[in-house]
């Protein structure tokens, strides 16, 4: 870790670092810190597990959202497994010598933490599984870039080798202490490690699989927006955990990390709605709802670091960004990124990233900067961070999509697309049609 950041950062940035096993104080357990952790994993996994799904599920036309619910479901069973084989040791263990890369392979299977083994004020063994609940949302959001067209197996292998070699690696530069976390970056909650990988794998796994059958002049609408606001809803309430879980403490830097994510979802719905509004004439379930979660995604990061005034910013910021963002992937550079994890996920998090270090600042009312740093030099790293991980993502993800389409093959046939993934790949009808 940075040696100013342990020497003069505030309490709400030393907070979010703690999230480090290895560089965890000795501390009493607490059992408030203890509860509430526990709830915010729950609610984390309640985030995929429906509300992912679901939100996902409703965008798709009726024949593939069975295809879509699936996805979600097995690689939160997937990522399960994952994580306690080698995943949390790979994110969080401690690497020797490749320490500022990778973790190393004492905690595979979780070997070694028990119900009394600390990490900070919480069990360790609950902050691996509240870990476990970020590995599982990742890769599912990937989900979004690839429906209605891709095989299961594809998504299965995929989201394994994803997990391992794209997300454990990052999660560790950033909150394992691993080089990233050595140089200073600021990520509260998953900017860089959850929405920047998951959005610049998405947008290339889009490019590469193609897009969907009359892509992009024949779409068919959302079957079923009323699902996709009440996943919605449930990524909203569920983001508390997400955020304010990450102080890993009940305290108030938990209370201002959930103040300015509620704040932030409420101002980027509003503002994309008022964009649909004026471009379009009407204001759209979707659109207000798809620009709630742009709003999530963007103060993730900044979550423990600014006061109420910057979340109305980075929420303000968000709607217009993301906005915008989703026409020109889809219409100027004709990404059938399907349900737009790039425009969302990777453009408001990396956004929410680079924002932090202006609205950090004690001035602008964040909770303050590392003595001795200032908006320029903050920038300066979290801008490296952003751009380091984003190309990581990208190459490494070009390696697995070629692997994946060289072994099980990537997607399925127009034959196969006409009918719905529903039926072709499970064998099963959402609906009786």
């Amino acid at each position: 870790m940075n040696k100013r950041l342990l020497g003069g950062a505030t309490a709400s940035l030393l907070i979010g670092l703690v999230s480090f096993p290895a560089m965890a104080a000795d501390a009493a357990l607490s059992g408030a810190d203890t509860a509430w952790i526990l709830t915010s994993t729950a609610l984390v996994l309640f985030m995929t597990l429906p509300g992912l799904a679901l939100f996902y599920g409703g965008l798709v036309r009726a024949n593939n959202v069975l295809s879509v619910l699936m996805h979600c479901f097995a690689i939160a069973c997937l990522a399960s497994v994952l994580w306690l084989i080698g995943g949390y040791a790979l994110a969080f263990g401690d690497g020797g010598g490749a320490q500022a890369l990778i973790g190393g392979a004492e905690k595979w299977f979780l070997l070694g933490i028990g119900p009394d083994t600390l990490s900070g004020s919480i069990p360790e063994i609950l902050f691996a599984m509240f870990q476990m609940t970020f590995a599982i949302i990742t890769p599912a959001l990937i989900v979004g870039a690839y429906v209605e067209r891709i095989k299961f197996s594809a998504v299965m292998l995929f989201s394994g080798l994803w997990l391992i070699l794209v997300y454990a690696p990052v999660c560790h530069w950033v909150w394992g202490g691993g080089w990233l976390a050595d140089l200073g970056v600021m990520d509260f909650a998953g900017g860089i490690v959850v929405h920047v990988t998951a959005g610049s794998s998405a947008l290339l796994l889009a490019k590469m699989l193609g897009g969907r059958r009359g892509f992009p002049k024949e779409l068919r609408p959302p079957h079923n927006p009323g699902m996709t606001m009440i996943g919605a809803s449930m990524l909203w309430v569920g983001w508390f955990g997400f955020n304010a879980g990450s102080a890993l403490a009940a305290d108030g830097s938990a209370s201002m990390a959930m103040l300015v994510t509620h704040i932030s979802a409420a101002t980027a719905s509003l503002t994309w709605a008022f964009l649909e509004w004026r471009r379009f004439g009407k204001a759209s379930l979707v659109g207000i709802v798809t620009g709630m979660v742009a709003g999530l995604a963007t103060i993730t990061p900044a979550s423990g670091f600014v006061g109420p005034i910057g979340a109305l910013f980075i929420g303000l910021m968000a709607g217009v960004l993301c906005h915008f963002c989703v026409e020109w992937v889809k219409q100027k550079i004709q990404i059938d990124d399907s349900l737009d994890v790039f425009a969302v996920h990777g453009v408001g998090g990396a956004l929410g990233t680079l924002l932090t270090a202006f609205f950090a600042a004690a001035s602008l009312g964040g909770m303050g900067l590392a003595e001795g740093t200032t908006m320029g030099s903050q920038f300066g790293v979290q801008l490296l961070g952003v751009v380091a991980v984003l190309a990581w993502s990208v190459v490494v993800s070009f390696i697995i999509i070629k692997v994946v389409g060289a072994t099980v093959g990537l997607r399925i046939d127009e034959e196969d697309e006409i009918e719905g993934l529903d039926l072709v790949s499970h064998g099963e009808r959402g609906y009786d049609m």
